[in-house]
């Protein structure tokens, strides 16, 4: 349940639910229900749908909060935040919307049916990371975070389209107040309003006047998530949050506890913190239920037959099976052949095609478009069956080119290298420790990094509780992106290490992170002993700059993209790195006994 295959497989139960139900003797339950009348009142304001409209106008909202949330963090901290990162998914995801939309067009051009060609833009992300974690590459952990991109950028057009194409008249003064409601969110975030609260009732306000502006609610979800502030971690608060916990453990009273859970809280961005709270509900709740409400087609009295004849089955499967592949991996290869960008460390050409047939997964998107784009029952049931079919067949055809792609090309993963790429050297390693140790843990660090400064204290405790059956190796990969002084300090430990005092300026440049200038490195040459003359030359020598380059090197060719980037026993670590998870890690790859 915890895994995306959890979140998908209940959605698949859901539509099977809904089939077998709705070709059931109890199909007028069925249609009963989602007609069933639920209002709130308060005094004279009435809000007022049936339960169809409330799964698809109100819990659908939330589903799109939550992708609007995860839009915003992608944009502040995550895949989207460099050029380099984000030009190939905004093309692949460009081509993957209007390809399957002029292949739609082409089949069904005219008419009623014509309204449908929205259906095919969108992609299901939980429906298709359900499917990618069963029928993709064993590890898939690269194409995953191209998918996710593509996804955010589909994902921002969908609701663009919902909101221009298929929403009523829109009233004007029910959309003053969407506007003012807006810069309340946008305020807020600027004054570092960190509970969730007042962003929670901002939200809900702005639903009820987007429904009352005759806007269809996914605008409001998609709106409100991206109004909500995502932010990397800050080591003032993370080292505060870390203070009041020490002091609730020594002091378990109620308000010490109370401090630090606010303190946990101010640490992790409130976008963050909604995304861990609602992302369970969207996924195991939500959307099945919305799938639940919208699949049931009643294929009987020949229902089947004549979707299978219709004109918008057929653009709704071409456009979706056929389109897809066609727009997101075609753009995807060229894009990076003429230089816009690159496709991520691990990510073969053939495994684009296959995660973009896998995007042929139009599903909850879909279905809430075939809703709003066709008023007559009949083409509005042939579109949902095309999504239906469309879905098991673009599974299918993924199956098929990621087979493809292991038998034929070799390509079993589509992941970041797991392995350290240059074994530990003794002659050239910065090694703490016994040079033949039986457990070798190494970490990729940065010296301005906080959390490496939080690391050095973990391998700390691990050498004191395996001794000399470790050695403790520190390689550099400094961040000058995020950390401008990162170079200069790993230029330092280097020029340090050519006087044998590697060790010692490592840990007064940890113990230092907010003063690593020039002079400061200087300062910390004098304190430990050195040569400072001899120190401040090595500084500045291209053999000290290529021994670092040969870190960072060695880093991109093992996976190591961040910091800490810990291998145990030559294999990259991921997840936690606290001293009892790195323990458990170093014991197991302790060679067997003779």
């Amino acid at each position: 349940m915890a895994t995306e295959v959890g979140g998908a497989g209940l959605l698949l139960v859901a539509v099977v639910v809904a089939l077998l139900w709705a070709n059931s003797p109890w199909s007028g339950e069925y249609e009963s229900l989602w007609a069933t009348e639920a209002s709130f009142s308060v005094g004279d304001a009435d809000l007022s749908m049936d339960l169809g409209h409330w799964v698809s106008d109100g819990l659908m909202a939330l589903f799109f909060f939550v992708i609007g949330l995860e839009v915003r963090y992608e944009l502040s901290v995550g895949e989207l935040t460099q050029r380099r990162r984000i030009a190939i998914p905004v093309v692949a995801a460009v081509g993957g919307m209007a390809v399957p939309a002029l292949l739609y067009l082409m089949i069904a051009p005219g008419g009623a049916a014509a309204n449908g060609w929205g259906v095919v833009i969108g992609t299901d992300t939980a429906f298709m990371l359900g499917a990618l974690a069963v029928v993709g590459p064993r590890f898939a952990t690269q194409l995953r975070i191209f998918l996710l991109a593509l996804t955010v950028i589909d994902d921002i057009v969908a609701v663009s389209v919902i909101g221009l194409v298929y929403s009523d008249a829109v009233r004007v003064l029910p959309l003053i107040a969407i506007f003012v409601l807006c810069a309340v969110a946008v305020l807020l975030s600027r004054r570092g309003v960190w509970r969730a609260t007042p962003y929670v009732a901002v939200v809900l306000a702005l639903w009820l006047a987007t429904v009352q502006a005759g806007l269809h609610a996914s605008i409001a979800g998609m709106v409100g998530g991206l109004l909500v502030p995502a932010y990397a971690p800050v080591r003032e608060a993370v080292e505060k949050a870390a203070r009041s916990f020490r002091a609730f453990r020594q002091s378990p009273m109620a308000d010490v506890g109370l401090s630090a859970r606010i303190g946990l809280q101010r640490a992790v961005s409130v976008n963050e913190r909604l995304q861990t709270v609602l992302h369970p509900w969207t996924s195991y709740v939500v959307v099945p239920l919305f799938a639940l409400a919208n699949a049931g087609v009643d294929l009987r009295g020949g229902v089947l037959g004549e979707a299978l004849s219709s004109p918008v089955t057929w653009a709704v499967i071409v456009g979706l099976v056929l389109g897809k592949p066609l727009g997101v991996g075609v753009s995807a290869v060229a894009g990076a052949r003429l230089g816009l960008g690159r496709l991520p460390q691990g990510v073969s050409p053939e495994h684009v095609f296959g995660g973009a047939a896998l995007s042929g997964i139009g599903f909850t998107v879909s279905l809430l478009i075939a809703r709003l784009a066709f008023d007559d029952e009949t083409l509005r049931d042939q579109a949902i069956v095309g999504v239906l079919l469309a879905a098991l067949i673009a599974t299918v055809l993924g199956w098929l080119l990621f087979r493809a792609a292991a038998v034929l090309r070799g390509q079993e993963d589509a992941d970041l290298p797991r392995v350290l790429d240059r074994p530990v050297d003794p002659d050239v390693d910065h090694i703490r420790g016994p040079r033949d140790a039986p457990l070798t843990l190494v970490e990729y660090g940065d010296f301005e990094c906080p959390f490496c400064a939080r690391s050095t204290g973990v391998a700390r405790e691990l050498r004191e509780r395996f001794g000399d059956d470790l050695r403790y190796v520190f390689r550099h990969l400094p961040l000058p992106d995020v950390h401008p002084h990162a170079e200069l300090a790993a230029h330092a430990a280097v020029a340090a290490d050519a006087q044998e005092r590697f060790w010692e300026m490592h840990d007064l440049l940890f113990a230092h992170q907010d003063e690593l200038q020039y002079e400061d490195v200087a300062g910390y040459a004098a304190d430990i002993g050195l040569d400072v003359e001899r120190f401040l030359r090595d500084l500045d020598d291209e053999r000290t700059a290529a021994r670092v380059r040969a870190d960072v090197t060695s880093a991109e060719a093992s996976g190591a993209r961040g910091t800490p980037t810990f291998f145990v026993g030559g294999r990259r670590h991921i997840g936690p790195y606290d001293a009892e998870t790195l323990a458990r890690e170093l014991q197991a790859s302790a060679p067997a006994p003779p």
